[in-house]
């Protein structure tokens, strides 16, 4: 009978070494062919400016080389000692907060030599002539190439790695080496421990059922909370590139209890998960067959004339067509849209925009075409780009070189479970969006066999942007607020595009902003906003209250006679998962 042995330590590093290599070529390999690609490529540019204005980068060079140079002789001047600071991390950047990279020299000079090549990358970076899209282009992959190669996601460079390794006898090395083969086997990265949660058990529990389906979606209806109800039902759209449960996490950060507990009908979209033979599907298929015909099924199953939507992201970008579609047929359907971080207008997509234009565009669609959808997990990568050292080396160290087990967290359970997109839809979206931005051009786009005009949508909104959004920026998302006919109410939040939003009333975290002066100035509008502490969602709340809807009592079961429950909320669907 075999018997499993352990490796040693050192046989355990080169496995460890091996595995690590395979990493690197595989789970997130498209990622890091991009950014080599762009990243020469966009250097290539400087070679030219060098050639131009040689004295100035000469210059630059010199001064980088001296300071160089002073960091050297300290480390031998400090004779054991501790380093003088030449240079510093960041404010918020945690990968060099252990002990170990200060109190040994050798690792404090690996640390700061690494610094200064940083900066002196970034200051090269800025001080190109460069038009601003090449420019942004240069910037992000130039973050992107500094952050891989630093010393803290590498073994032999990473005290705190090699402390642990001596500790544990070269256990952590076995441990983070399992922890590599798992993740290689699932194609991505662990964020979270995904074991501590179960769709409808521990996470996406408020009641409900299933009371419509079709291709395209499920429709739930959650089991009302309250002894009255508003006489407006709530039609929660969600994003169709995520699942619908990041609003419904757990009960004391779930959106959808809250919506319930104020008194609201709610019901939610939960999206489809295609796969290659939806590559068909367009962009009129999820308005027609998703967002629309969940307005007719709810209003048949209530018997109310109007409903409130709500919308997050992409869900709001198709929010805002379907009531450009809706005031095009003269259909009051919809009473009033609250929009969630949601870009309208594309000129100003922020850090997105580096992976959009027409060769980038042209390279991905040709992919995508042929895949027949553009997977979840791409489309995941690209985001955590975005963040890299939070989101992807931050991880590599912690599960693969320290070999620890990621901590359960809701939010990150969510963030590794994404969906695929239809290859037609996908493709149009990116041409009709981001890169001609038609969406706010009246008569630039036809849906549903309507020319679409968002400038006639007159019923009241409610925007909710963030400050620190690196998905929908928020003084690109504030150009909504000038984009319809009927009042707006613009609200700006604190943090970033998921807790920004996750940010329920009872923990009083946080804060956010309100009426700013009225102007096309996004900076002028947050110099004059007041600002309020904790949690926007009362605030929300209070607003939805004021755009109409009378108590009523609240149905005694879910679905009628036509639209019977199908199964418990939150459904089949969302729990088709894509590796």
């Amino acid at each position: 009978m075999a018997t499993n042995i352990p490796p040693s330590p050192e046989k355990a590093l080169e496995i460890y070494q091996e595995r690590m290599t395979q990493w690197m070529e595989g789970v997130p390999g498209s990622m890091l062919h991009a950014m080599g690609k762009e990243f020469a490529k966009a250097w290539g540019n400087i070679s030219v400016e060098m050639l131009n204005n040689p004295q100035e980068w000469t210059e630059r060079f010199a001064n980088y080389q001296k300071q160089q140079a002073d960091l050297w002789l300290s480390f031998f001047r400090a004779g054991g000692e501790n380093l003088p600071s030449i240079a510093e991390p960041a404010r918020g950047d945690r990968r060099f907060h252990g002990k170990e990279w200060k109190e040994n020299p050798l690792f404090d000079y690996v640390k700061q030599s690494y610094l200064l090549a940083s900066d002196m990358l970034y200051d090269c970076a800025d001080a190109t002539t460069l038009e601003q899209k090449k420019k942004d282009k240069l910037k992000f992959y130039t973050r992107q190439f500094v952050d891989a190669m630093s010393p803290s996601n590498f073994v032999a460079t990473n005290p705190e790695v090699i402390q642990q390794a001596i500790d544990s006898k070269g256990q952590s090395l076995i441990d983070g080496m399992n922890n590599l083969m798992a993740d290689l086997d699932k194609g991505r990265i662990s964020m979270t421990d995904e074991a501590a949660f179960t769709l409808g058990e521990n996470i996406a529990t408020t009641e409900g059922e299933v009371v419509y389906e079709n291709d395209m979606f499920q429709l739930i209806q959650y089991k009302p909370l309250t002894e009255t109800v508003s006489s407006r039902p709530v039609l929660i759209v969600p994003p169709f590139i995520n699942k619908f449960y990041i609003l419904d996490l757990q009960p004391g950060n779930s959106f959808v209890r809250y919506c319930l507990e104020q008194g609201n009908s709610v019901f939610i979209i939960s999206w489809f998960n295609p796969d290659a033979d939806k590559r068909d599907l367009h962009w009129d298929d999820y308005l027609e067959n998703g967002l629309l015909k969940a307005v007719d099924v709810i209003k048949k199953i209530t018997q109310a004339k109007q409903l409130n939507a709500v919308a997050w992201c992409v869900g709001g970008t198709l929010l805002s067509t379907a009531l450009a579609v809706l005031r095009a047929r003269n259909d009051k359907s919809i009473a009033s849209a609250t929009f969630f971080t949601t870009l309208l207008d594309f000129s100003e997509p922020g850090e997105l925009g580096v992976f959009i234009d027409a060769e980038q565009v042209a390279e991905r669609q040709d992919q995508v075409k042929k895949a027949g959808m553009l997977p979840g997990q791409d489309l995941a990568t690209i985001f955590s780009m975005l963040r890299a050292n939070d989101l992807i080396w931050s991880y590599v160290v912690n599960n693969y070189l320290k070999g620890k087990q990621p901590m359960p967290f809701d939010i990150l359970y969510w963030n590794s479970d994404p969906t695929n997109l239809p290859a037609s839809m996908y493709v149009a979206y990116i041409e009709n969006m981001y890169l001609e931005n038609k969406l706010i051009q009246p008569g630039g786009l036809t849906l549903c066999g309507e020319k679409i005009d968002l400038s006639q949508i007159d019923v009241p909104c409610y925007f909710l942007c963030t400050l620190e959004d690196h998905i929908a920026p928020w003084k690109a998302t504030f150009k909504t607020k000038d984009l319809f006919a009927g009042p707006v109410e613009f609200v700006l939040g604190a943090s970033g595009h998921i807790a920004g939003v996750i940010n329920p009333a009872h923990k009083n975290k946080r804060h956010y902003w309100v009426d700013g002066e009225h102007t096309p100035d996004a900076e002028r509008w947050l110099e004059t906003a007041k600002q309020h502490p904790g949690s926007w969602w009362p605030h929300w709340s209070d607003w939805l209250k004021a755009q109409g809807g009378s108590p009523e009592a609240p149905p005694k079961t879910l679905g009628n006679k036509e639209f019977q429950p199908i199964e418990p909320a939150p459904g089949r669907y969302v729990k088709k998962r894509v590796n």
